[in-house]
Parts: C-alpha cells; sequence; structure tokens
C-alpha cells in the first residue's frame, strides 16, 4: 500500500484525491503556485510545496518542480487529477524512470488515444463503431474534396491534436469545405503545434454519449454504463447526467461490453471514458479520455463506487474491488458545473468569495475548493464547484436539483447559477429531449446581450 502520494492538480479535483486517500489510511501531498498559496487542496493535505509562480507553464506543468516534490516529501505515486499532465505520456514515462507511480494508464496507451487518428484506427481494429471519414490525414485540399465527395455533407474538420473544441469546422456543403478545412489547420496550428487535421461525417442531431470503463492492467476490465453530457456550450459540456435519458438497457449492455472488451484486449490501467456521437440508435467513436473526468460523480452516485480508490488500487497492482455483475444502477444522477463567468457571454470572472453556502440533505454533493473569503485567481480554469444530486429516477433527480440550487449561495463573483435555474424550467430538459446542438440554440434566444 502506498504510504504518500502526491496529487498533480489544484481545485476540487485536487481536494476530491486528498479525500480518497485519507479514508484509505494515505498521506498526500499538494503541490501549488504561489497564487494558490491559501488554497482549500493546499490546507487540507498533509503537506505541501510550493512548486512556482502563478502561470500554470512555471508551476503545475513543470515537471521537474513536480518530480522534486516528490523527491523532497517521500511520495511514491502521483495522481494527475484532470487537465494539466493527466493525459502527458512523456510525463508518465519521466515518472515511472523515477521509480515513481503514476495513478492512471501506460504512457503508450496515453499516446495512443492522444492522437485521435491512431486512437480512432485503434478502436476501429478492437470493434468500436467508428464515424464514417478518412483514415488519417488529410494532406491537402484536393483530398478532402474527394474524401467529402464519398461520405457525403455536412462534413466536420477536426485537428488530430485536437481538444476542447479548438481546430474543429463544419461544412454544410462543397462551398463551404475550403474554408473549414484551411480554419481548422489554422487553429489546430495555433493551439497544438500541429496543423494536421482529419474528417468525419457530421451528425445532425447526435447526443453525446460516453461509457466509463475501468482495466485492472492485466488484462481485465469493466464498464460502468453512460453518461449524457449533451447540453454542451462551444464543445465544452455544461451538465451530465447517468444513466442517459435515451439509452435502453439492451443498448446499454451492447455498446458497455464493446468498450470493456476492447479496454481489456489492449490492457489497460485504471479509469478511461469511451466518448461516442449517438444517433438513432447508433453510436460512434469519437474519442477516448484517458483520465478521470470531471463528470465522474454521477457514475458514482449510481453505482455506488469510488473511482479514485480504484485508480489507487488497481495502481498498486491489486485487483479491482469489483465485477461487471457487481454493477447495478441505483436511481439517477446529475451533476452541474459552476463556472465563475458572468452571463450571457461567459466572461471569466476571477474575484473574492464575500459568502459560500454549499447545499445539503439527502442525495447532494457539492465538490467545490470555495470558502468565505477564498480568492479566485485569474489564471486558471474558470470551475469553482460542481453540483451533483442523485435520487431514486430522474424526475426526483430533476427536483432535488432545483432545490440544492436554490440554496446555494456563492457571493463576491457571477457566476452560471442561474443558466440552471432557467434550463430546470424548460420542458425540453425536463423530459431529456435535447442533443449536442439544443443549448447553443437555446442560448442564441434566451441569453442575449
Amino acid at each position: 500500500m502506498f504510504e504518500k502520494i502526491l496529487i498533480a492538480n489544484r481545485g476540487e479535483i485536487a481536494l476530491r484525491v486528498i479525500r480518497a486517500a485519507r479514508e484509505m489510511g494515505i498521506k498526500t501531498v499538494a503541490v501549488h503556485s504561489t497564487a494558490d498559496a491559501d488554497a482549500m487542496h493546499v490546507r487540507m493535505a498533509d503537506e505541501s510545496v510550493c512548486i512556482g509562480p502563478p502561470p500554470s507553464s512555471e508551476s503545475y506543468l513543470s515537471i521537474p518542480s513536480i518530480i522534486a516534490a516528490c523527491e523532497v516529501t517521500g511520495a511514491q505515486a502521483i495522481h494527475p487529477g484532470y487537465g494539466f499532465l493527466s493525459e502527458n505520456a512523456s510525463f508518465v514515462q519521466i515518472v515511472e524512470d523515477h521509480d515513481l507511480t503514476f495513478i492512471g494508464p501506460s504512457a503508450e496507451h496515453i499516446r495512443i488515444m492522444g492522437d485521435k487518428i491512431t486512437a480512432k484506427d485503434t478502436m476501429k481494429a478492437l470493434g468500436v463503431p467508428c464515424v464514417p471519414g478518412s483514415e488519417g490525414g488529410v494532406a491537402n485540399l484536393k483530398e478532402a474534396q474527394a474524401l467529402c465527395a464519398d461520405i457525403g455533407f455536412p462534413v466536420i474538420v477536426k485537428a488530430t491534436a485536437g481538444g476542447g473544441g479548438r481546430g474543429m469546422k463544419v461544412a454544410q456543403s462543397a462551398a463551404e469545405l475550403e474554408k473549414a478545412f484551411m480554419t481548422a489547420r489554422s487553429e489546430a496550428k495555433a493551439a497544438f503545434g500541429n496543423d494536421e487535421v482529419y474528417i468525419e461525417k457530421y451528425l445532425t442531431t447526435p447526443r453525446h454519449i460516453e461509457i466509463q470503463v475501468f482495466g485492472d492492467g492485466k488484462g481485465s476490465a469493466v464498464h460502468l454504463g453512460e453518461r449524457d453530457c449533451s447540453l454542451q456550450r462551444r464543445h465544452q459540456k455544461v451538465l451530465e447526467e447517468a444513466p442517459g435519458p435515451c439509452i435502453t438497457t439492451e443498448e446499454r449492455d451492447r455498446i458497455g461490453k464493446i468498450c470493456a472488451d476492447a479496454v481489456a484486449r489492449i490492457k489497460y490501467r485504471g479509469a478511461g471514458t469511451i466518448e461516442f456521437l449517438y444517433e438513432k440508435g447508433e453510436f460512434f467513436f469519437i474519442e477516448m479520455n484517458t483520465r478521470l473526468q470531471v463528470e465522474h460523480p454521477v457514475t458514482e452516485a449510481i453505482f455506488g463506487v469510488d473511482l479514485v480508490q480504484e485508480q489507487i488500487r488497481v495502481a498498486e497492482g491489486l485487483p479491482m474491488s469489483f465485477t461487471q455483475e457487481d454493477l447495478v444502477i441505483n436511481g439517477h444522477a446529475i451533476e452541474v458545473r459552476i463556472n465563475a463567468e458572468k452571463l450571457p457571454d461567459f466572461a471569466p470572472r476571477p474575484g473574492k468569495i464575500t459568502q459560500f453556502h454549499a447545499p445539503g440533505g439527502l442525495g447532494v454533493r457539492m465538490d467545490s475548493a470555495l470558502y468565505d473569503g477564498y480568492k479566485i485567481p485569474p489564471y486558471y480554469d474558470s470551475l469553482i464547484a460542481k453540483l451533483i444530486v442523485h435520487g431514486k429516477d430522474r424526475q426526483s433527480a430533476l427536483t432535488r436539483l432545483g432545490r440544492a440550487l436554490g440554496e446555494l449561495i456563492v457571493d463576491g463573483v457571477d457566476t452560471t447559477v442561474p443558466l440552471f435555474h432557467a434550463l430546470l424550467q424548460e420542458e425540453d430538459i425536463q423530459s431529456g429531449d435535447y442533443n449536442i446542438h439544443w443549448l447553443e440554440h437555446w442560448l442564441e434566444t434566451n441569453l442575449r446581450d
């Protein structure tokens, strides 16, 4: 058993890992920038180490500083959380080269899934259904035009090294292809230093469905159902729920088994999420995230498991604490991401929290690093809290979410809480009848300047 682990992250996810480790009797080390000296994760960890100035490139992304923090504190393993270095294959290799344990997948699996073309080819070979499109990168406009004539419009041009909605452009017709192709390449070059793009058929009214998988790294794996993450703004998730309101038991069992079998065959270790577009009963693979997801709490809620503790267990070489037969869905869970942003333009609004009160009661969980007087720094992501509710069914979860939002107090900064109050009044949200374009259309009508 690890005696001490270092958390290479900040905010609510660092707290999440600290709590899981503490229940296992494992001591924790928090790392922080000078801007986070008074952060809650620093206060709650057993030890803390300052690793640099505010910019993440000089602190949370500084691999030498993180390795040095392990050496001076005697930490034996590193949990990366999500974001920052969580999907950096080079970091994983360096961790292992220093005789430390990375709590997550192997460098090889991160590398494979980090390149979207390689990931798609790998998944296709493993029997996972994929969106029709190019077999690899598309070198030039002429090649793009020939491909699109074959698969038909609309299409989406994507950066192979992309993420977060950057380097993605839709072409509804042949006339729009050139602009979409050149713009996507330009954005990809600026954002990722790599202008390679690929092209896929663009589904018009899909939902975003992701399957949570977990492997022991030795050839055994399970799936923990699906999450529906279709409420998105600019390809960024806003609300997630599990199970998906449109997915049948038969569909869940079928795609879940395909995903679990796929990661078992490659001996995947730890938590992973296989993301799909879902339309008219069909699933189409888009990417795999080789880390813990922001929305993992809704899966934990309906299955009664602790995914972070499970990550730590398998990183130590222990078997998973559950089998596929043990995983039975109980009720419904919903998570909303609360950001320090001002509506309607969603501009980040860092500042001082003058009053904070977290909602409570049966079936309510608040993952946040806020406290009265805390100063939200301007250097990092604007996510400040995740409100998760669990009920016996979807309607009870929605009712509980409305009640919890009514109890929540975050004064001193603007937040996206009013958005969720408004969404809960919408019939489509109440019925679960929405797709990945729904929120963008709703915002155009309801949150204009």
